[in-house]
């Protein structure tokens, strides 16, 4: 088991090193965001990206994963996957096509649609390129995932991120763009992609099975739906955020402020769970095709039973950290000239808390997902995503006008919870796994707390003389004790980690007593 699960750790490191540093290259562009844009501008861009977003499953339709699945099995019964990756990368192109014509025919209609102005029509014209050009770039980075290539997908995941870094930063401060910068320096970053994926475009053949091509959509399609759904839960709320009223904004953040002002200081405060996010999609590009492998062996529910403990206590020790440490990062003025986002975004920190936790309800649900995948009940998919969906616009609905942003992040935190309970309810019902769920159920009531309590703790320092270091030192004393609250509760497995560690590290320092 434990050389299957460092199989698993190594293809992670792989494509976590790579997704980490595309997505701090990418990081980089929200203090330019904040600082070069207005809150105004800022906004807008948050509505068209989180649309963005949900267009993409739309545009892709669930072939990443149908693919992955069907070359898969191919490949198991040493029948060549060619003709499956043909149909899918040709079906793609002409969909895509029509799709983003389409947009670009309606800009002005869709811009009212999602909130904005007719004259934010430019943007989604912009914003269809993008997706056509993502859209070109799904079935080639299946096919590296699908052949355990990491090494490309990870170069031409980062150079992309390069090139549509530096032509962003290009376009925003020496042409003077504005806004549009930011979607043509995105489009630019695909096009890097693609040129460095082209090689596995060898794999193309002018061939186009129907038969296959309905294969395809067999397992992709109930994808859409899920995938829009499972979007719609960290990304409807500043859809519902751009329409809150005035008389709301100005009761609960005073005047001055606008809807997109709202939106936009919310979006680039939410960017900070990036740090989870990045964990949770780092483990998601491995952990697919892992199950997928390993699913009819013997020991695999004790191995995914074993996944699920320690990617869980990652994500809520993570959580924990950054609740404590990502406000302090926010706030400095490094070099006494720049914020990571300037004192008018800072209204927003307080939702900090829940869309951090937000993500550990996503870690688990990612793990459960497994089952269904496994036993080919991906039908039940819709309606777990869906019942998270419901539950977030409901509590978004009721929420914001309320409690503005923290509503928000707080109905966000209740839709991915929804949607965990009801994947653990089907995947137990088709592919139960003893976990441990009282140990982690305990790991993750005890961080939420210190989340919640996180500024009453602050003020009773910073009440007792602590400031700066000091302060900071008592932060990380919390951390700890809270890391070695979960080492007790998972003692058995931390005492095995600690011996294999040991046992690894004994037989280099006798090497080193050799050689002396």
């Amino acid at each position: 088991m434990f050389s299957k699960l460092k199989l698993l750790a190594r293809d992670t490191v792989i494509y976590g090193s790579s997704t980490i540093l595309a997505r701090s290259l990418n990081y980089v562009l929200v203090p330019l965001y904040a600082n070069q844009l207005s809150t105004f501008d800022n906004g807008i861009q948050a509505v068209v990206y989180a649309n963005i977003a949900l267009a993409n499953v739309l545009f892709s339709y669930g072939l990443e994963t149908a693919y992955l699945k069907v070359a898969s099995d191919a490949v198991k019964r040493n029948v060549d996957e060619r003709p499956y990756f043909s149909t899918a990368f040709i079906s793609l192109l002409c969909t895509s096509t029509l799709f983003a014509a389409l947009i670009a025919l309606i800009a002005p209609a869709i811009a009212v649609a999602v909130g904005l102005e007719p004259e934010s029509g430019t943007f989604i014209r912009l914003a269809a390129v993008i997706l056509w050009l993502d859209a070109m770039l799904v079935v080639p980075f299946a096919e590296l995932r699908l052949k355990r290539k990491a090494m490309l997908f990870a170069l031409a995941k980062v150079m992309g991120v390069v090139g549509g870094v530096v032509s962003t930063f290009m376009l925003i401060l020496v042409f003077r763009t504005g806004l549009s910068g930011v979607f043509i320096g995105e489009a630019i970053g695909s096009v890097v992609s693609l040129l460095f994926i082209f090689p596995v475009l060898r794999n193309l053949k002018p061939l186009f099975s129907a038969g296959m091509y309905k294969e395809l959509l067999r397992i992709g399609l109930p994808y859409v739906p899920t995938g829009i759904a499972g979007l719609l839960i960290h990304l409807i709320d500043r859809n519902l955020l751009i329409r809150i009223p005035q008389q709301d904004i100005e009761r609960l953040y005073g005047s001055g402020f606008q809807a997109s002002d709202i939106t936009g200081i919310y979006g680039r405060v939410a960017a900070f769970g990036v740090a989870l996010q990045m964990f949770i999609q780092i483990f998601r590009f491995a952990w697919q095709p892992f199950f997928l492998q390993h699913a009819d062996d013997p020991e695999a529910k004790p191995l995914f039973r074993q996944v699920m403990n320690l990617s869980s206590i990652a994500v809520i020790v993570l959580a924990v950290a950054c609740t404590f440490f990502v406000p302090d990062l926010v706030r400095y003025h490094w070099g006494g000239s720049l914020y990571l986002l300037p004192p008018k975004y800072w209204i927003g920190m307080s939702i900090l808390p829940w869309i951090f936790f937000s993500y550990v309800f996503d870690m688990v649900s990612t793990n459960l997902s497994a089952g269904l995948l496994i036993t080919g009940n991906t039908r039940y998919l819709p309606v777990v995503t869906f019942a998270g969906a419901v539950v977030t616009t409901i509590c978004c609905l009721l929420l914001i006008p309320v409690g503005g942003m923290d509503g928000a992040a707080v109905a966000i935190l209740a839709g991915t919870a929804v949607m965990c309970l009801c994947m653990w309810w089907y995947a137990n019902r088709f592919f139960p796994v003893s976990y441990d769920w009282g140990r982690l159920s305990l790991l993750l009531g005890a961080g939420f707390v210190f989340a919640i309590l996180h500024d009453e703790l602050l003020g009773a320092f910073e009440g007792a003389g602590l400031y700066g270091w000091m302060l900071f030192m008592a932060k990380l004393l919390i951390v700890l004790c809270y890391l070695s609250f979960g080492t007790l509760i998972f003692r058995n497995e931390a005492r095995a980690a600690w011996r294999r560690i040991a046992t690894r590290i004994s037989p280099i320092g006798q090497r080193g007593e050799g050689k002396a």
